[in-house]
């Protein structure tokens, strides 16, 4: 990933780089499981998008996920539109690195999913995760729906008493619904299935959120 000493405040919208009106491409289905890396997706699926460090390694915390059908990484909650990996990584996007996952709630729902989010890192960090640092590291959770700010909230609220107990800090990461979500290149797309020896510098807190 990208090794700096990193921005750890969030530009404004006046100060952010511009960005493109031109999307980045990105082609070809998921490298891991076949299906589409892009909408449209099957009516009866849901998604959401979780940042919790380098994504890299939050992606395939979720691809592995009994019911999950698609899951791709890219940039979210920044003021940059279309944003390159190297614009995000200078900390003048506003942008965090995020996992956009796309599953069936009859299979999975969405409190199973920010278990795997919540005991996937440490979310008490601020803008880092581990030596991680810059605004681009953030955690955070992007819903679609006022039902899964709720459940978002309310699992936020359960997993910080577990920390608190623990002797950890507060919960840092911010839940925005309706939040836009670019897509990153194709060569960071389930990077780690691709180069099985990729850097990952994720670790949870060992604290099991509590429906465990």
């Amino acid at each position: 990933m990208w090794f700096s000493p990193g921005k750890v405040e969030i530009p404004t919208a006046e100060k952010a780089l511009t960005g493109r009106d031109i999307p980045l491409q990105i082609s070809g289905n998921h490298f891991v499981n076949g299906n589409p890396l892009k909408p449209p997706f099957p009516r009866n699926l849901d998604q959401t998008v979780f940042a919790l460090g380098c994504f890299w390694g939050a992606e395939r915390l979720f691809w592995e996920k009994k019911g999950v059908y698609t899951t791709a990484v890219g940039y979210i909650a920044g003021h940059t539109k279309n944003p390159t990996y190297e614009e995000v990584c200078s900390g003048m996007t506003g942008h965090t690195e995020a996992v956009l996952v796309v599953f069936d709630p009859e299979e999975v729902n969405i409190s199973s999913l920010l278990n795997i989010f919540w005991e996937g890192h440490d979310p008490t960090q601020g803008m880092r995760q581990g030596n991680d640092v810059g605004t681009q590291y953030r955690s955070g959770v992007y819903v679609l729906s006022s039902e899964q700010k709720a459940i978002a909230i309310a699992s936020k609220e359960q997993f910080g008493q577990s920390l608190t107990q623990a002797g950890y800090g507060v919960i840092t990461s911010e839940i925005i619904e309706d939040a836009e979500f670019f897509y990153a290149e194709n060569d960071h797309q389930q990077y780690l299935a691709k180069n099985p020896g990729g850097y990952c510098g994720l670790g949870g807190t060992g604290v099991r959120f509590p429906l465990s």
